[in-house]
């Protein structure tokens, strides 16, 4: 009866743990079917040949206890909602890699640090570190919500097929050099990100085929839609 009880608590648990991951989408890239799930803010999964890739685990967004183990996590800086130490200990293990910038690296122990332009591979995928900061969204002190140099925005190449994880960041200079990415992860929330103007602008200018918006507070897909013809907004 024990037994049964017992077996019956894991598989409740499971049910439980299973019925909180948000929907994917599935695409094909050179080197197998990849998932992407938008877990909420800036929190997303990557799934690719049975590997797990998380950028900003936040558990605002869900309680990651019920999701996967994590082989690799992608850190865009070290503010409370994309460092979240307790997330991080649901799904980290002895061998997950993490990369993060200078500053997450004085926050947390075992990081490998990429600070802007640096390049690394990770199994079979590219991983360049671009910028993100503001220009013109400061604080009453006259900083910047995110300084130039201290948060990382992330370009992943799979085999030639190319994801934007953008980070919190406005319409940068440095955008111009990210052409044509199959996938583009923007955020849209003032005042720590972009305008509306800003992320419709962003979003031409780079000419993602498929295009996320995140870290919003609210978002308007018809109106994106509208506005930006061409590229599919999901």
């Amino acid at each position: 009866m024990k037994y049964l009880y017992a077996l019956l608590f894991l598989t409740l648990t499971t049910f439980t743990a299973m019925a909180q991951l948000p929907s994917s989408d599935r695409y094909a890239s050179p080197q197998g079917a990849l998932l992407v799930t938008h877990i909420g803010h800036a929190s997303l999964l990557l799934q690719l040949n049975g590997q797990n890739i998380y950028t900003d685990p936040y558990g605002e967004t869900a309680d990651f206890s019920g999701f996967p183990k994590a082989d690799l996590v992608l850190i865009t800086h070290e503010h409370y909602d994309h460092l979240d130490k307790t997330e991080l200990e649901k799904i980290v293990t002895s061998k997950t890699k993490i990369i993060g910038t200078p500053l997450v690296a004085t926050e947390l122990n075992g990081v490998d640090v990429l600070k802007n332009g640096d390049k690394t591979t990770w199994s079979t995928i590219e991983i360049t570190a671009v910028p993100a900061y503001n220009i013109v969204q400061k604080r009453p002190d006259g900083a910047p919500f995110h300084p130039k140099g201290s948060g990382n925005g992330y370009i992943l190449n799979i085999g030639g097929f190319r994801i934007y994880i953008a980070g919190d960041t406005e319409l940068i200079p440095e955008m111009k050099a990210i052409v044509s990415p199959d996938i583009a992860f923007l955020p849209k929330n003032l005042p720590y990100t972009m305008s509306d103007a800003q992320f419709i602008e962003a979003a031409k200018q780079i000419r993602p085929k498929i295009l996320y918006p995140y870290h919003y507070f609210e978002v308007d897909k018809a109106a994106l839609s509208k506005a930006l013809q061409g590229i599919e907004v999901r």
